[in-house]
């Protein structure tokens, strides 16, 4: 028999498990995601979620509590009967009555594999951390934060160049299928569940503005780890002189690259840039107000040559 699912989910990145568990054959008795925000320039318009628009697009409800740990809603949703509840990237807590609200508990799909990146940023904190594999996860969600026992793991290879976006989409597909799969043994009463080590516990905290500006007395690797991580938003930055103003320039894509300089030196045609040890090219970078555009484009439109600096 299909479940019953309560699927718990805000941004993007939940959307696929969201689609996946639907054409999977189950139930979605009922939607919970984030109130609409405002959006737009001067911020007047209020603007649905992404889970919200593919439930609706999927014709089932909705609902958009601004917190759950009032009794009236806690009751609606044991109301709902549900057999168990999905969370995919929700950003709302939930209390033990939630989680204790369905018949057998709320599953959540987690970015990283637990314990370490625990918390709100897993795919860019593993790649500023350097960390060259991640994966996603399946967990039966207890009180504590992404503290309990794992049912499913699928791990992914990080790229030397890829950036948090890209890592974003792979996880993303990867985490639906791998719900599907985790949803298909617990109906048929054998999804395993195995206890997190207590040992490599590392928090994925959320990003902090301050960490954003590229240091460029930094080692190489350190400053390439922090671009890709951050990119595509909220974007690592840093500042160049460019027709007697500073402006300020967005960092979206690097590599590692040879090259020895002064930090922040370009040293080549190619936006080579040199740091405390070692240099990093970049790739791809943005104007303010401007687009995405590559190094070559970049250094035409600035008239930017060897000896400038970035800083």
């Amino acid at each position: 028999m299909p479940l019953r699912v309560i699927f718990m989910g805000t941004p993007d990145f939940s959307v696929a498990t969201l689609r996946a568990v639907a054409e999977a054959g189950h139930e979605v008795v009922a939607v919970y995601t984030q109130p609409p925000r405002p959006a737009g320039r001067r911020g007047l318009e209020l603007t649905s979620s992404p889970v919200q628009r593919e439930a609706k697009r999927l014709g089932i409800v909705v609902r958009v509590p601004v917190s759950l740990k009032g009794e009236v809603e806690q009751s609606a949703f044991r109301a709902l009967d549900a057999d168990v509840a999905v969370v995919v990237a929700y950003g709302l807590l939930l209390p033990l009555p939630i989680l204790e609200g369905t018949r057998l508990g709320a599953y959540n799909g987690h970015a990283s594999l637990l314990p370490r990146w625990r918390g709100a940023a897993p795919i860019q904190r593993a790649i500023m951390a350097g960390d060259r594999e991640t994966g996603m996860m399946v967990m039966k969600m207890e009180a504590g934060l992404d503290t309990g026992p794992v049912a499913m793991t699928e791990k992914v290879t990080i790229g030397a160049d890829m950036t948090s976006g890209e890592l974003h989409d792979v996880l993303r597909d990867v985490g639906a299928k791998l719900m599907v799969r985790a949803l298909a043994d617990l109906e048929a009463g054998t999804l395993p569940l195995v206890p997190q080590s207590g040992e490599g516990v590392t928090y994925a905290r959320k990003i902090d503005k301050a960490e954003t500006r590229i240091d460029w007395n930094l080692p190489a690797e350190l400053v390439h780890d922090r671009i890709r991580g951050l990119a595509p938003a909220p974007g690592a930055w840093c500042e160049v002189e460019i027709g007697g103003r500073t402006e300020r320039l967005k960092l979206l894509g690097s590599t590692r690259a040879e090259g020895k300089g002064a930090p922040g030196e370009i040293l080549d045609e190619r936006l080579t840039i040199g740091c405390a040890t070692g240099a990093v090219r970049l790739t791809s970078v943005q104007r303010a107000g401007g687009k995405a555009i590559g190094a070559d484009e970049f250094l035409r439109g600035a008239k930017l040559g060897k000896g400038a600096r970035l800083t």
